[in-house]
């Protein structure tokens, strides 16, 4: 039945024509396919990348960098020419149906349309590649911006299509969209709320690329690889990816390590619990037994101590100065060495103090070294830290004399 429809429709068109101009219309339809792929083949093939390669020359580093993009529009900026010549010469060199010419002319119309958008979404693109070169790009990235343009020039793009479909004006289109108003707000509210924050996290430097952010609500501690519209991107320092809602970086909070990048060290703050029962004060021959260990006075300035003085004070005094003279601590920054309150397992005594290598494993290394020296160096000054019994002397202990202390949750008294 669809055959026959067809045939009725078709046929009448090939028998009102003689055969001579039924050949010379199938002769001019070839010649113009023929001719719009030749030309396609021209420019996307010759004519284009011999301009690129012109351009590339002028600067080999930036314009290189942006070849994907450039190869992109060769190809769009091609097929759009052949769209404009094929609508353009259509009525000389296409001769069929009206019927036919209708369906021909509205494919193209519709071709060129897409492709418009396209080689605008390329512009837009090689744009924000050319702006990603700048030196500021980096403290203010526009990649959110970048889609938002997009996104509104496909919808411009679908509009137009739709009332060409139609055969209607696109404000008869336009017209119709606020029955709809609250579906799109609807669908695209993710899109609104990132365009939104993707604006103020550009205009108040929040973050971009390269940052070490951490959002404990997202589980998300790495570094920055992309920001986007909708999404953001961090690679956590085990090389998984998370995903964060753009607008959440706005709406919630989050941590952000580029401060500590930028300023003169990383912070070093660790703490040993000293146990309470190993402090005491000390005279002149316990300072002088430590002295004989420790060179006290290239630490200490000891006709500044008080007296009497503790073994902890000494302690204590030894590690700020011991932290001073650490080649790899920044001493332009705070350094102290202070006691915080005591609790049930025992006096923690913190170190605060500042690596001048903020790399990662340089600034473990180095806290892991300080640790090690100053738990090494705690028996000289008759000091214990606090840790559960094992019911044997550690060898620290062995060689001080000092023993282990019990700790007893809930003493009780013996009954007389």
């Amino acid at each position: 039945m669809k055959q026959t429809h067809l045939q009725e429709l078709v046929m009448p068109w090939f028998e009102s024509m003689p055969d001579a101009a039924l050949l010379s219309a199938l002769t001019a339809t070839a010649i113009g396919v023929g001719s719009l792929l030749l030309i396609y083949m021209f420019t996307r093939r010759l004519l284009l990348p011999g301009i690129q390669k012109v351009v590339t020359r002028l600067s080999p580093e930036r314009i290189g960098a942006l070849t994907p993009m450039l190869n992109k529009l060769n190809r769009r900026f091609a097929g759009i020419l052949c769209c404009v010549l094929y609508l353009a010469t259509f009525d000389y060199v296409y001769p069929v149906h009206d019927v036919a010419a209708l369906v021909l002319k509205t494919v193209g119309q519709v071709a060129l349309i897409i492709y418009g958008g396209f080689i605008l979404s390329s512009v837009v693109s090689i744009a924000g590649g050319i702006y990603n070169q700048l030196d500021f790009a980096r403290d203010i990235p526009i990649q959110g911006l970048i889609q938002v343009v997009k996104l509104i020039t496909f919808m411009v793009c679908a509009i137009l299509i739709v009332s060409i479909l139609l055969e209607k004006s696109p404000t008869y289109i336009l017209s119709g969209f606020g029955a709809i108003a609250a579906v799109t707000l609807l669908v695209f509210k993710d899109t609104i709320l990132g365009f939104v924050a993707s604006i103020q996290i550009a205009a108040n430097r929040l973050v971009t690329y390269g940052d070490w952010i951490q959002v404990d609500s997202y589980g998300a501690d790495g570094e920055v690889i992309d920001l986007g519209l909708n999404t953001v991107k961090v690679r956590n320092w085990d090389n998984t990816i998370t995903t964060i809602p753009t607008y959440m970086l706005v709406a919630g909070s989050f941590k952000n390590w580029r401060g500590m990048q930028e300023s003169g060290g990383r912070r070093i703050k660790r703490a040993l619990n000293i146990d309470m029962n190993s402090i005491r004060l000390v005279d002149d021959a316990f300072r002088e037994q430590i002295d004989a260990a420790i060179p006290l006075n290239d630490y200490i300035r000891v006709s500044s101590l008080p007296d009497p003085v503790t073994n902890l004070g000494l302690f204590r005094r030894y590690a700020e100065g011991y932290l001073k003279q650490h080649e790899k601590i920044n001493r332009d920054l705070t350094l102290m060495v202070r006691e915080l309150q005591p609790m049930n397992h025992g006096l923690p005594i913190e170190f605060y103090c500042f690596s001048e290598d903020k790399r990662w494993i340089s600034y473990e290394h180095l806290q892991a070294e300080i640790m090690d020296h100053l738990l090494a160096v705690l028996p000289i000054f008759g000091l214990r830290p606090y840790q559960s019994v094992t019911g044997q002397l550690s060898t620290s202990e062995a060689q001080t004399g000092l023993k282990p202390s019990i700790k007893v949750a809930n003493p009780v008294r013996e009954k007389t």
